[in-house]
């Protein structure tokens, strides 16, 4: 916009006179970035429509009013990294590649005290390199950003990004972010870095005063939890070997791990990259029992520290104790699901071949239902299980297990499959193919499944949330308890002699099988409140009189689970309200009793629904 068109704007709106200077930079050639509409170029002004012809990305010659551009657009700067990239495309390209630190000390220069926030920096930074690429490339980049000492980094993402006046070494800033600091857990994690930071170089002078604030976190703080204690103990140890001090610090990091009782929960939290140090912790710590230890480890682990503890094991010439264990829990049905989940992932190692050769079978594919219908049963939320993820993305794994499989094996595998809590129905449907790839007859499952879906359960609303409050007791109640039960008792010795061990299993098999029925009769029936009935014949919502032995009776018939005898109340699925369905007045149905036949002669039909 010229002069001249800024003046008739202001002319035509007086109070556009505070923002001429704005008006008077959207000039044709002119980048901006609009709230809505994203990056863009003014391409020109239409004297005659008052309107600037914007060029965004989806929208070419985009008219839009100078007026409202004022509070919803920016007029972007020459040296923004935007316009750059566009006026210096190679230049950018070569920074995003080889200096990305160098890049954000220019995107910061472009921005007013050269600071911006974590949020403004990473969403031009994405902009700038590329949404598809931008997440890795800056995972990279964040590292050599935090080393460079031009740049100061936030601590959080409200904070900023600044190019500082003087620059700052790493290793300097990090001594002040920790001398400033009062939280251990900061403390410990900034006596890393600077170890990391430092290298070689020498300033063990500094790193002492470190020293002894990260000894005095990890003895006095009460913050830390008892794997960030022991963390903390190893930082500092290490920092206290790399300034050459030989001082025996409390609490040491053996002491910390002395109570067996407490290593399953330090374990849970321990970082990942010092889960081995912790096994050659507890090694050196507890030399004889440090075997069983360890199992107890493997059987509650997650995530990489199930491989730690494995390789653990087995480096220290465990596996065959390894192997027999691995049997005995398929065999308790105590195998958990990263146990699970690393078996199958590993089963084509040649490392692990002897351990695992014994396991790839069909009695381990009926674990991994197991664990994936446990795992959705105790989750509150419909979060991903990873087991389910790779038993449908392997698509070997399922013929892998079922190579030694009997067809009627297989069938009650795919059977447990049909009815298991873990999967939607498009996923049963795709692993049940592989199925029947192997075993051809189990095709028939499928057809008897969709029969058993057709056949719908008429019932009524306090019917059908009875059913739901029961399933919801088992499911939050029931099934938990027994789940302690089997725990208390596998504690008490030998499982073979174990009767409370029996009984709680026992409990398990019917308080499952109660579930699955529930659910499934759930998932069949279809709520009424019998408004549909009429008197033209007995059906379901109506109220039969009939003649019977020379006595005069009245049954109301309803929803499935709708029984009462007390008051006569029947379900069209009883034998009387089966026969009874459709006839009308006058006729007569025969239902057997015991060893002999009863006659039913109905003398009137009336609606339920009319008389509640």
């Amino acid at each position: 916009m010229n002069s001249e068109a800024v003046s008739a704007l202001i002319a035509k709106t007086p109070s556009l006179k505070a923002v001429k200077a704005k008006l008077e930079a959207m000039e044709p050639g002119s980048y901006v970035v609009h709230r809505s509409w994203g990056f863009g170029q003014i391409k020109s002004y239409d004297d005659a429509s008052q309107r600037l012809l914007i060029d965004f990305k989806d929208k070419k010659k985009h008219p839009m009013d100078p007026a409202f551009c004022i509070t919803t657009m920016d007029v972007l700067p020459a040296n923004h990294l935007l316009v750059r990239k566009e006026t210096e495309p190679k230049k950018i390209l070569e920074l995003i590649a080889d200096n990305p630190a160098q890049l954000v000390v220019e995107a910061l220069q472009a921005y007013p005290n050269n600071a911006a926030t974590v949020i403004e920096m990473e969403i031009t930074l994405a902009q700038v390199v590329g949404e598809d690429k931008f997440k890795k490339w800056w995972a990279v980049a964040k590292k050599a950003v935090a080393k460079d000492p031009r740049i100061s980094v936030p601590e959080k993402k409200t904070d900023c990004y600044v190019v500082r006046d003087i620059p700052v070494s790493a290793e300097d800033e990090i001594l002040e972010q920790f001398t400033t600091t009062r939280s251990a857990r900061r403390r410990i994690a900034l006596a890393e870095e600077l170890m990391s930071a430092t290298g070689k170089k020498d300033i063990k002078a500094d790193l002492s005063a470190v020293l002894k604030g990260v000894a005095d976190a990890v003895k006095d703080s009460n913050q830390l939890d008892a794997s960030e204690r022991l963390y903390g103990a190893a930082v500092r140890d290490d920092l206290a070997a790399y300034v050459g001090s030989d001082t025996v610090f409390e609490p040491t990091q053996a002491s910390l791990v002395s109570v067996v009782r407490d290593l399953p929960t330090i374990a849970e939290k321990i970082p990942v990259h010092f889960q081995s140090r912790f096994l050659e912790l507890i090694h050196a710590t507890h030399p004889i029992e440090s075997r069983d230890i360890l199992f107890n480890l493997l059987k509650t682990s997650q995530g990489k520290f199930t491989t730690e503890c494995i390789n653990f094991l087995v480096e220290h010439d465990h596996a065959d104790e390894l192997a027999a264990t691995l049997t005995r829990w398929q065999t308790e049905q105590n195998l958990r699901a990263p146990v699970l989940l690393w078996i199958v992932k590993n089963r084509h190692s040649k490392k692990f071949a002897k351990l695992l050769n014994e396991l790839i079978s069909p009695r381990l594919l009926s674990s991994i239902f197991f664990a994936i219908d446990y795992e959705a049963l105790q989750a509150a939320s419909a979060r991903r299980i990873p087991l389910g993820d790779i038993l449908s993305e392997d698509t070997d794994l399922i013929s892998d297990l079922l190579s030694t499989a009997d067809p009627e094996t297989a069938r009650d595998l795919a059977n447990t499959l049909m009815l298991n809590q873990g999967f939607e129905e498009l996923t049963k449907k795709s692993l049940l193919a592989r199925f029947i790839k192997i075993f051809p007859k189990i095709q028939s499952l499928v057809a008897a499944d969709a029969e058993s879906k057709e056949e719908q359960l008429l019932v009524s609303r306090e019917s059908y949330n009875r059913k739901v409050e029961e399933l919801e007791i088992i499911r939050t109640k029931k099934i938990p308890e027994n789940k302690e039960a089997i725990a208390i008792a596998r504690e008490h010795g030998d499982l073979k002699e174990n009767s409370e061990y029996k009984m709680a299993k026992q409990d398990q098999s019917v308080l499952m099988a109660q579930k699955t029925l529930l659910e499934r009769d759930l998932g069949r029936a279809r709520v009424t409140d019998f408004k549909e009935a009429t008197t033209d014949q007995a059906g379901i919502g109506t109220i039969v009189a009939v003649k019977t032995g020379g006595k005069a009776l009245t049954y109301t018939i309803l929803g499935a689970w709708d029984g009462d005898a007390d008051n006569n109340v029947i379900s069209y699925k009883t034998a009387l309200g089966a026969a009874l369905l459709g006839k009308k007045v006058g006729d007569t149905v025969k239902v057997k009793t015991g060893t002999s036949d009863e006659e039913y002669t109905i003398t009137s039909i009336a609606r339920y629904a009319d008389k509640n």
